[in-house]
């Protein structure tokens, strides 16, 4: 199960959220021991990290790979200058939010669930003096909730009601569903253990990929949807002529071009030229049967 986390990041959430990354220094200033420091350490991927930042929760993030050493960012500019440049780096897939959610409008039911030991806010709202620290699941959920009916917009129409009305899964869960719908959080983590770049272009580099679904989303079951074989890790336009059916794929990985496509975007695109090719795997290969039967446009 993944644990909660709230960082407060004031002085530093452009760089940290741009970058896609939480830093700390190890210890304080003086060398002592800080526990908001140390819950660094403690960070494990798929974990999820609630971004405070101006008094708002502006970002939702999933942790990608756990603490390695790391010195000080130098994009910190003179934010940091109080700071050991020795710490702590933690990779995090940031969702930013459309409409920030204000904790302290929330208490009513927050300030309950608040940590006994080491809360990132006050009963009234306020924030403490912490960087990193975690939450109780009762919290984390509430949040998830809250912040849910807002992501759930880029839904497809029925789908957010779908979601929302089930009561055999929680909000993290349904957070996770929501997530997958737009390629982040635990399904692209699940995708990227299969695949490692654009099978067309080859580009590797993540940040200009599309975690794309194979079986489409709004056809899957929460296993499905969430199943690192049924995905592919496209470039943009790739993706885009895979989505609509104009290209598939055969189970050796050879590229299939629908004769609905127009031959100057084949030609534009480079898509007739040497591809290399990799064989699907078996699972891999169950979703791109549907794929090629379903949405492959024959004709």
């Amino acid at each position: 199960m993944p644990r909660y986390w709230w960082v407060n990041q004031n002085q530093t959430y452009k760089a940290e959220v741009g970058g896609g990354y939480m830093w700390s220094p190890k210890v304080n200033k003086d060398g002592g021991f800080n526990q908001f420091y140390q819950n660094m350490t403690e960070v494990s991927s798929g974990d999820i990290v609630f971004s405070f930042a101006d008094t708002f929760i502006k970002t939702v993030g999933v942790v990608s790979a756990a603490a390695r050493s790391e010195e000080k960012p130098k994009e910190f500019g003179k934010a940091g200058d109080a700071w050991d440049a020795d710490g702590w780096l933690v990779q995090v897939d940031y969702e930013e939010l459309a409409n920030p959610i204000k904790p302290k409008d929330h208490m009513d039911v927050l300030a309950p669930l608040l940590p006994e030991r080491y809360s990132p806010i006050r009963a009234d709202g306020g924030g403490n003096q912490v960087y990193l620290a975690e939450i109780p699941e009762p919290m984390a959920e509430v949040l998830l909730s809250l912040i849910g009916r807002q992501l759930d917009v880029t839904l497809e129409e029925g789908q957010e009601r779908e979601i929302k009305n089930r009561t055999d899964i929680g909000a993290t869960e349904k957070y996770q569903l929501v997530l997958s719908r737009v390629g982040q959080g635990q399904y692209r983590k699940n995708l990227e253990q299969h695949e490692a770049g654009c099978r067309i272009t080859g580009i590797t580099d993540r940040r200009f990929l599309t975690a794309s679904h194979v079986k489409p989303w709004s056809k899957s079951n929460d296993f499905e949807k969430l199943d690192g074989n049924n995905g592919l890790l496209l470039s943009p336009h790739v993706d885009r002529l895979f989505d609509r059916g104009y290209i598939s794929f055969e189970d050796s990985g050879a590229l299939m071009l629908s004769p609905a496509l127009p031959a100057e975007v084949i030609s534009a695109w480079g898509l007739s030229a040497g591809l290399k090719t990799r064989p699907l795997k078996k699972e891999q290969a169950a979703y791109m049967e549907y794929h090629r039967t379903k949405i492959f446009r024959e004709s």
